[in-house]
């Protein structure tokens, strides 16, 4: 589908990367992936042909359509949410108003018999058939579906663009690519504005109907369910892997440890030979070994090492001193916004230890209880915080809190004690800070940044309560580790609002959800959660209400990670072979229909004579036995997948 031939991107002396080729294939999954400034996004924007290289190429035929999200995009105010998204049908108007013209030619035209208006009758055809092959007369729904699935309301579809945040707009520029189904699509960190729920109904997608994917994400789970093949960017050089992520990272491990003793060969051969050079250099009688070694030392293609700390980095939060048994409780807690409730009647109590997530869409109050909680916000009902709690606080506007005339270093070193001090520089290249950011001004910094060495702040202040809201949005992979680890070591209470389930898994016990005006207490981790979330969600969505109350999914409730990816795979199981039985059902359903209408036709004295139609009578019911015999196959297959084990 897309070729990408012997790539090379320079900016100034720098080469970001060379020879790199690859091909996109179709119905492939592909998860790119590198450190932060190996390039991945530049890859994306070349291939979707907003950048050009300094050399190489880019192939592709003319039928294939790209679809790219980028992380940040210029977004349009000037519509509803609704119109913005029926951008992605402006072919449809067009054929619309094609046919509409020919509609009324035809009307007024005189001439039947002619063989223009017989060529227009047949243009018309043709263009109502593209029409409705392209979705001419469902197009509405699928939009209506995919904002749904993207965490917008019915309310929302008539709003101005201009009344939702960046983030939502986002959403809106996703669901117009979705719509385009394109042969490739090409996906920048799409999760990082959406709820859990809209990120499972976006993976599903991607799984389901998506053609080829290419995926930059931070989401270790959602990268990990989606594809199927890994290409790394490292050392300016892709590393092509046929396997899904978690695969990968193993496969590098064995290949860096490989590159590692090749890299010690060659510095040792290339010392040894130097010495040989310095030796002998002025003897007269070595000069032409000395000259040959020194081109061999100049043809010798370096290895090179992706300039990364394999040590095992760990954290750990400065002691604090004991809070009470319950560091926080609310009563009756309500909060409106005018008219708008967020929520009311929460009655929370989080003992000592604890460790929690907040969860739900977006809009439905998670931040907007945690600023209940810090006093942020007036509110009604009770917010208790208990005795001797110290909190450690994170949202979004600690980064403007830093002093902008601090460098990175001195932001840091300023407020690390005993032996944490020694490790201030791997502390900070762990969040992304190398060697040539460690001395910028926290003033020249972008919003990531700051909100990066925020969180290095918070990680190293003796507290026994956290409270985290989003704390991982500008965070890799590694960062992302680093920072679980130092929560999970942790001994006082953390509450964490989060989007992330693979760094929320094995993290917290207990997950509060926020919808529809409430907050439901789940005991269990995050996937316990979404197990049971999943079960209703598939339930009402694809079963009548009176079906969902009565025949629930006998799937049991996941314990964990690997038994939700079970029960996933096991409802899309489920989900297949009704689909199958509704296509048995329709079949039988058309074949009695004929065979209804061969036996009236058999009954005529014409039919009678007709020999073709006796044939045609014993191989529709033939057809139905089949069919009814493959119904039951499937119901019984049904009966036993259903059967909890």
């Amino acid at each position: 589908m897309v070729s990408i031939d012997k790539l090379r991107v320079d900016f100034g002396a720098d080469t970001l990367f060379h020879d790199v080729s690859f091909v996109i294939n179709d119905k492939d999954k592909i998860a790119l992936v590198g450190k932060n400034g190996a390039g991945k996004s530049t890859l994306l924007k070349i291939i979707a042909g907003q950048m050009t290289p300094s050399s190489g190429t880019v192939s592709r035929s003319k039928e294939t359509r790209i679809g790219y999200l980028p992380q940040v995009m210029a977004i349009s105010d000037n519509h509803t949410v609704i119109e913005e998204a029926e951008k992605a049908f402006a072919h449809i108007d067009e054929m619309r108003r094609r046919i509409e013209g020919m509609k009324e030619e035809l009307a007024s035209r005189t001439d039947y018999e002619s063989k223009e208006y017989h060529a227009l009758i047949d243009k018309y055809s043709q263009a109502e058939e593209l029409f409705a092959m392209n979705g001419g007369n469902t197009y509405r729904a699928d939009i209506e579906k995919t904002l749904l699935g993207l965490g917008f309301k019915r309310d929302d579809f008539d709003r101005p663009t201009s009344e939702f945040s960046g983030g939502w707009r986002m959403r809106i520029e996703l669901a117009k690519i979705l719509l385009l189904k394109p042969d490739v699509l090409l996906l920048d960190e799409p999760t990082n504005h959406l709820d859990i729920e809209s990120i499972q109904w976006l993976e599903d997608y991607l799984i389901t109907k998506a053609n080829a994917v290419v995926l930059v994400s931070h989401d270790r789970a959602f990268i990990n369910n989606i594809t199927t093949r890994t290409i790394e960017i490292s050392c300016g050089k892709i590393y092509d892997y046929k396997v899904k992520y978690d695969q990968f990272v193993a496969l590098r491990k064995e290949r860096r440890e490989q590159q590692l003793r090749a890299f010690e060969n060659q510095q040792k051969a290339i010392a040894d030979t130097q010495e040989f050079i310095e030796r002998f250099r002025y003897k007269a009688t070595k000069a032409v070994q000395v000259q040959s070694r020194i081109k061999q030392l100049e043809k010798i293609e370096r290895i090179e090492i992706d300039d990364e700390d394999t040590s095992a980095l760990s954290i750990r939060f400065p002691e604090a001193i004991r809070s009470g048994n319950y560091p926080v409780i609310t009563e009756g807690l309500a909060k409106s916004y005018g008219d708008h409730l967020v929520f009311s009647g929460v009655d929370i109590t989080i003992r000592r230890g604890e460790k929690v997530a907040l969860v739900g869409k977006n809009g439905e109050g998670k931040s907007t209880f945690v600023k209940c909680l810090m006093a942020e916000i007036p509110f009604d009902g009770k917010v208790t915080i208990g005795h001797n709690v110290h909190i450690g606080y994170f949202a979004q506007n600690q980064a403007q809190l830093l002093d902008e005339d601090l460098t990175v270093f001195e932001t840091i070193d300023n407020i690390a004690t005993g032996d944490i001090r020694t490790k201030v520089r791997d502390i900070l290249g762990a969040f992304m800070f190398g060697s040539d950011a460690i001395d910028k001004r926290v003033r020249v910094l972008s919003g990531g940044e700051r909100t990066r060495l925020a969180m290095i702040r918070l990680l190293l202040q003796p507290v026994n309560l956290l409270i985290l809201d989003e704390p991982t949005n500008h965070l890799d992979m590694r960062s992302k580790d680093v920072l679980k680890e130092a929560i999970k070591t942790f001994d006082g209470t953390a509450i964490i609002v989060s989007h992330d389930r693979d760094f929320l898994d094995g993290l917290v016990e207990k997950v509060y959800e926020f919808a529809d005006g409430h907050v439901r207490e789940h005991l269990g981790g995050v996937y316990d959660f979404l197990a049971k979330k999943n079960i209703e969600h598939l339930d009402e969505l694809n079963l009548p209400r009176r079906e969902a109350t009565a025949t629930p999914r006998p799937v049991e409730q996941a314990a964990g990670k690997n038994d939700y990816e079970e029960r996933k795979l096991l409802t899309k199981k489920i989900r297949k072979i009704e689909n199958q039985i509704k296509d048995c059902e329709q079949r039988i359903e058309a074949l009695e229909t004929e065979l209804a209408d061969i036996e009236q036709r058999l009954a005529t004295p014409d039919g009678a004579s007709d020999t073709s139609l006796y044939e045609k009578h014993g191989a529709t019911k033939h057809a139905i036995e089949q069919t009814m015999e493959e119904w039951e196959r499937l119901n019984e297959q049904l009966e036993i997948t259903n059967k909890p084990n």
